[in-house]
């Protein structure tokens, strides 16, 4: 992992096209902007976890049962 230091106003470029800034610092939380190209899907970490969970969940075999089900 990366680690930066970073003040409110300034930016990280990632990869030249994804930019992320600092908009604003209130006690122990960052407020972020970040601007990417459309096609790059941008989660918060939960989210992100959650969406993995569900897909591992659609491939088990209880999901497989209940599509067959559904699918008669």
């Amino acid at each position: 992992m990366l680690a930066l230091s970073r003040k409110k106003n300034e930016a990280l470029i990632i990869n030249n096209n994804i930019e992320v800034s600092i908009l604003e610092i209130k006690g122990e939380q960052v407020k972020l902007g970040i601007s990417a190209p459309k096609e790059v899907p941008i989660y918060r970490k939960e989210v992100y976890l959650q969406i993995q969970e569900a897909n591992q969940e659609s491939v088990s075999m209880d999901g497989l049962e209940a599509l067959k089900n559904l699918l008669g």
